[in-house]
């Protein structure tokens, strides 16, 4: 399924798996997507008219997809404990298999200027690949399952959650730069792309908000009613999103209080010029000044939903998209 990043609303469905959907990606210009699915395949889809492009073919579940900075490339981790890049210019073969990894691959990435890809799976470990060689280069052993992955928007910073931590990497050298104990089993996390801050998620249904420098809790606030299982900045830094086990998708502003999308914030300037124009409308009408409440707060300013059903604002002021 394909939304608008900055109001949830919805674009069109790719149809064609027939298994439960792991992985997605888009290509940095939005227009191709990629998934991986339960039906052992990898597809690629064309996002602007929703055909599909290429179907390829694995021995097992594909976990996680990924683009190359130039989209002529995407790679894929599977329950094979395979990471393989496919060539999208040449039908989709598959040019490149990495084999090492001794459990199912969770996430894998095209890294240091496309010359590397790293990957991370159920054998407690983070690998790294170098494409000319085909060798394994570099190895990080974790006490528990790591969850995620995430390159920074400059690349040079990698995000891993594993166990109840949210770790950061230098890209170049995988060296850990700081690792911060977070209160519940985390899946995924998310650094802003001036790498101020960083948000992550987890089993507690929270959504939680940390400084990176000092890497102090900024705030914690629920919305979910299910664990926590994706979050991901828009590349841009002005939202995040969240996806749940209770089968909705968050948006929440970085910044409260900043129209942007669907959320609207009124100045308290506009809202004293409403009220005097709404109570001279009304003394118009019946001769009688009657109060006038604003309909707009202006701190916390939760999104117009389009949907059908009332939708709760929380703390963050998000939006909720149900997924059908």
């Amino acid at each position: 399924m394909l939304r608008m990043g900055d109001t949830g609303d919805w674009v069109g469905t790719f149809e064609g798996h027939k298994g439960a959907v792991w992985g997605v990606a888009l290509n940095e210009s939005a227009t191709l997507a990629a998934s991986g699915a339960a039906d052992f395949t990898g597809k690629i889809w064309n996002a602007v008219t929703g055909e599909e492009v290429h179907s390829l073919q694995h021995n097992h579940i594909v976990k996680t997809v990924a683009f190359s900075h130039d989209s002529q490339y995407l790679v894929t981790g599977s329950n094979e404990k395979l990471v393989r890049v496919f060539d999208l210019n040449s039908d989709g073969k598959a040019l490149e298999s990495y084999a090492g990894h001794a459990g199912a691959v969770k996430r894998a990435l095209f890294c240091r200027n496309e010359k590397c890809v790293i990957s991370c799976a159920d054998d407690k470990s983070m690998r790294l690949w170098d494409r000319g060689t085909g060798q394994e280069v570099s190895r990080v052993e974790f006490s528990s399952h790591p969850n995620g992955l995430e390159l920074s928007k400059d690349g040079s910073i990698l995000t891993v959650t594993y166990g109840n931590c949210t770790a950061f990497y230098d890209m170049e050298t995988l060296t850990q730069l700081k690792e911060i104990t977070i209160p519940t089993r985390v899946s995924s996390a998310s650094l802003h792309p001036d790498k101020h801050i960083f948000v992550c998620g987890g089993e507690d249904f929270k959504m939680y908000k940390y400084d990176y420098i000092t890497g102090n809790e900024i705030e914690s606030f629920k919305g979910h009613f299910g664990p926590v299982h994706s979050v991901s900045f828009s590349p841009d830094g002005e939202l995040y999103a969240s996806g749940s086990e209770d089968g909705t998708l968050r948006l929440w502003q970085t910044t409260v209080g900043k129209t942007y999308g669907l959320w609207k914030c009124t100045e308290p300037t506009d809202l004293n010029n409403s009220t005097s124009n709404n109570s001279a409308a009304n003394s118009a009408v019946s001769g009688v000044v009657a109060p006038v409440t604003p309909n707009n707060a202006a701190v916390s300013c939760p999104p117009v939903s389009s949907a059908t059903a009332p939708v709760t604002p929380t703390p963050s002021a998000n939006r909720e998209v149900t997924a059908n």
